[in-house]
């Protein structure tokens, strides 16, 4: 018997389309012969619709114009002390869905990254891909992540977090004695690089940190690495994960942008494998088993580090949904590490129902 997918995507964050790219690749790769597919989006005011197929996203070849449809059918989640349910609102009155045996959450960023969505998922018991609520937040926020990984050894990218209640405190000049020339600045809490911009100037500063405090309410200063982009796919549970090959982003723009990742296929390019030795590629896959072990991830996470030409190994930061459209990093590198795309989405629902199967035995739901 088919299990019953339920893939979310959309959200209100700065990142809803590229979850609308990711979700259209998913929905067109995944096993037929194994699950079928709930269509539920999130429109940008946070309205919940569940669709027919081949309905559900207008402009899906324009990633600037890509769009939810808007001829979805409302959805509802009712709490209840019995059970709790999606319920589906149309014309004719409230239906009850079927029961939906996992979710795949595809929204990137803040209420669908950070631990939020999790959290509903666990109050609707129902399992889910992709790490936890606590593991969740923890990743999203790169101010506490780099916390936790300095202490336990693993470098991170030089940085200062500011709160906006410190902002009157802000020096350039005290800055840039600290961390030089040219600095990134950041949302603590954001993914694809959004509010992200390089600053080598105390005019780009003002900037850059009035766009940055847009998305968040703390942000990070981070001190410019001079060093070539690796990254590294990790699958698994928290017991058992697995590293993938390592790959290389190469800039042709001045970072890594969102319109690099996901808009201007001339801007970047991946390298898969990355072109480094047999010795810091097995370093860097053991660092990021150990980074996905420390901060307590399960299924998935993209792990980003940066290397200078002496060999030193930078930790970025930790993705726990990594896009899913035909041009992200994650798929890429499970496909030269031997497992194809549709394969890599069946392991991660297989995962996500092993870990609500383990965790049954410990939680008293």
């Amino acid at each position: 018997m088919k299990k019953r997918v339920g893939i979310i995507f959309g959200g209100k964050s700065a990142e809803h389309e590229v979850s609308l790219q990711s979700a259209k690749n998913i929905v067109e790769a995944i096993d037929k012969q194994r699950f079928e597919v709930v269509l539920i989006g999130i429109d940008k005011q946070g309205a919940w619709k569940i669709f027919e197929q081949e309905h559900y996203i207008e402009n899906d070849n324009n990633p600037r114009l890509i769009a939810i449809n808007d001829a979805g059918h409302d959805l509802q989640i009712q709490f209840r002390t019995d059970e709790n349910k999606f319920l589906e609102q149309r014309k004719e009155g409230i239906s009850q869905l079927s029961s939906i045996d996992v979710i795949f959450p595809i929204i990137h960023g803040t209420l669908g990254e950070d631990g939020f969505l999790q959290g509903m998922m666990n109050i609707l018991d129902i399992p889910y891909v992709g790490c936890d609520v606590l593991s969740s937040a923890l990743c999203m926020d790169k101010d506490i992540s780099k916390r936790l990984l300095l202490a336990a050894g693993i470098p991170v990218t030089p940085y200062i977090a500011i709160h906006a209640y410190q902002r009157n405190q802000l020096s350039f000049e005290k800055i840039q004695d600290k961390l030089g020339l040219p600095i990134f600045i950041k949302p603590a809490n954001q993914g694809s690089s959004v509010g992200i911009s390089k600053v080598e100037n105390s005019q780009e500063f003002e900037k850059a940190i009035e766009t940055a405090f847009l998305y968040d309410e703390k942000i990070l200063i981070e001190k410019f690495v001079n060093g070539r982009e690796i990254e590294c796919a990790v699958l698994g549970s928290s017991a058992h994960p697995t590293a993938s090959v390592c790959g290389e982003i190469e800039i042709q723009s001045s970072f890594y942008s969102y319109d690099a990742k996901y808009i201007n296929s001339e801007a970047s390019r991946m390298v898969i494998p990355a072109k480094i030795s047999e010795e810091l590629s097995e370093k860097i896959r053991q660092q990021s088993i150990q980074a996905f072990q420390i901060l307590g991830c399960s299924g998935l996470a993209r792990i980003d580090f940066f290397l200078t030409e002496n060999n030193e190994i930078y930790l970025n930061e930790l993705n726990t949904l990594p896009g899913f459209t035909h041009k992200s990093m994650y798929s890429k590198l499970w496909e030269k590490s031997g497992l194809s795309y549709s394969d890599l989405i069946s392991k991660l629902i297989d995962l996500a129902i092993e870990r609500y199967t383990e965790l049954k035995k410990f939680r008293n739901i």
